[in-house]
């Protein structure tokens, strides 16, 4: 029975899809002004690892997730760096495609880039006008009225009469309320892009993408809604609240917010100055470490990214490769069942990772075991770890691919510590131990780290 903490009421509930085992889910995407950060990659990992373990157990999902490719930032970027937006936007479609792929992220079923749904939106914008929900401002913008939705700020839990005007967003005389929001912005001589509309040249506002989008896809209701922690408000309040008064019978059943990245004690924030480009980290890091980090905390909760703790997920994947080195898993309908049920009732629980990551490491220790006394048998319990870590994106290499893998070593070195572990091997087979020592230290000077097993020595490079 699959539980899944509810933003909306607070609570862990029963999850039970609208409609039979079909799932409506959807994600907002990246505003594709920058290259993708570790922010970013924790919630779309989050999100992937969701979506894998939900088609696992028996679900058909529809997964969305839109992108951003026109908003200020991007327009402000693109003037700034003097290239053409579609340009820009491509290329940094193209990075993040890069990107999310080496971490295993599985592309949505469905990924529509804002600027192909434009005339979407101009029609939910027009519905919102002819309903009063939206006004046009004297600056010529098109404006969401909060007041005009008696519901606004229960997802998030703001009540207007406790909301300070103009702590959140900057005071704006032409508003009714400072807080109401642009649905449509009117054009700029010195921007360049625009479309026309109704009220004339302008572009959509950030919020109401969402709401078009997810008209276009889901109509109705979505199953699932996700996002990062830091979007609850004010985006998805204006964009639950958007798509009620567009659509009396819209409704989303569950909320989900992935935690915030913590960076020495702060959240994680470009204007802080301490956000990390996801490119930038995987020149040092394997994906699949990075990926392993993400998930070893609690979706829910916040994550502290440092040094320290990718060192520390390195070493538990390896400690799982070399669980799995010198095995030959095969499927048993038996052993190891024990180990798989607690898995899922581990991601049952509100997805709870580091439960599930607590199964394999006992599922390790066992194998571990078992291939000191019956190899044979340490097999059927190599395929329960290889297949549920393979759920979460996990040892789907080999042991050998992954613990030799060397980005920082040139052909020349790599060939010289197999040469030196050659010789090694040879000076141990004659009993030459002070040869053997020797040649260890030679390459333990090169940072290389061995593990000799009967049949052969495993060798791979300390980052």
């Amino acid at each position: 029975m699959l539980k899944i903490f509810n933003t909306a009421t607070s609570k862990k509930e029963i999850f039970k899809p609208i409609k039979n085992k079909k799932i409506n889910l959807y994600v907002c995407g990246v505003t594709v002004y920058d290259f993708c950060h570790i922010g970013h990659a924790r919630t779309f990992v989050v999100f992937d690892m969701i979506v894998r373990y939900l088609r696992l157990v028996g679900f058909q999902v529809k997964y969305v997730r839109n992108i951003t490719d026109i908003d200020d930032k991007i327009i402000l970027k693109s003037l700034k760096e003097k290239i053409d937006i579609n340009t820009f936007t491509n290329t940094m479609i193209k990075e993040m495609n890069k990107d999310f792929s080496l971490l295993g992220i599985s592309p949505p079923d469905v990924e529509p880039r804002v600027t192909t749904h434009i005339s979407d939106i101009i029609t939910v914008i027009k519905k919102l006008i002819k309903s009063k929900n939206a006004y046009i401002s004297d600056q010529g913008d098109v404006v969401f009225s909060i007041n005009s939705d008696k519901l606004y700020g229960t997802l998030s839990g703001q009540f207007l009469d406790r909301l300070i005007s103009g702590t959140r967003i900057a005071i704006n005389k032409t508003k009714k309320n400072s807080l109401d929001f642009i649905l449509w912005k009117k054009y700029k001589k010195e921007e360049k892009f625009f479309w026309d509309s109704p009220w004339g040249k302008g572009r959509p506002g950030w919020h109401i993408e969402c709401t078009a989008i997810t008209n276009v896809f889901f109509k109705d209701y979505i199953d699932i809604h996700g996002g990062g922690a830091d979007l609850l408000f004010p985006h998805h309040e204006n964009e639950i609240s958007q798509s009620r008064c567009l659509n009396k019978k819209f409704r989303v059943k569950l909320w989900m917010h992935s935690g915030l990245v913590i960076i020495k004690n702060q959240k994680m924030s470009k204007s802080l100055g301490n956000s990390f480009f996801l490119k930038d980290i995987l020149i040092k890091y394997e994906a699949e470490v990075l990926r392993f980090f993400f998930l070893s905390t609690h979706y829910r909760h916040p994550i502290y990214y440092t040094e320290e703790n990718l060192k520390k997920s390195q070493i538990s994947l390896k400690y799982l490769y070399m669980t799995l080195y010198g095995t030959k898993p095969v499927f048993d309908p038996v052993e190891g069942l024990n180990f798989e049920m607690d898995f899922y009732k581990a991601l049952n629980d509100d997805f709870n990772t580091p439960q599930a990551f607590s199964v394999l490491f006992k599922l390790a220790r066992k194998i571990n075991y078992l291939k000191k006394i019956d190899l044979s048998k340490s097999n059927f319990f190599a395929f329960r770890l290889q297949k549920l870590a393979g759920c979460l994106g996990f040892l789907l290499n080999t042991s050998r691919f992954f613990l030799q893998k060397t980005p920082f070593l040139d052909k020349k070195t790599i060939e010289k510590i197999e040469f030196l572990i050659e010789k090694r091997n040879f000076a141990r087979k004659s009993k030459l131990w002070k040869e053997a020592d020797k040649l260890r230290d030679e390459l333990t000077k090169l940072n290389v780290f061995l593990e000799d097993f009967p049949e052969k020595t495993l060798w791979y490079f300390k980052k």
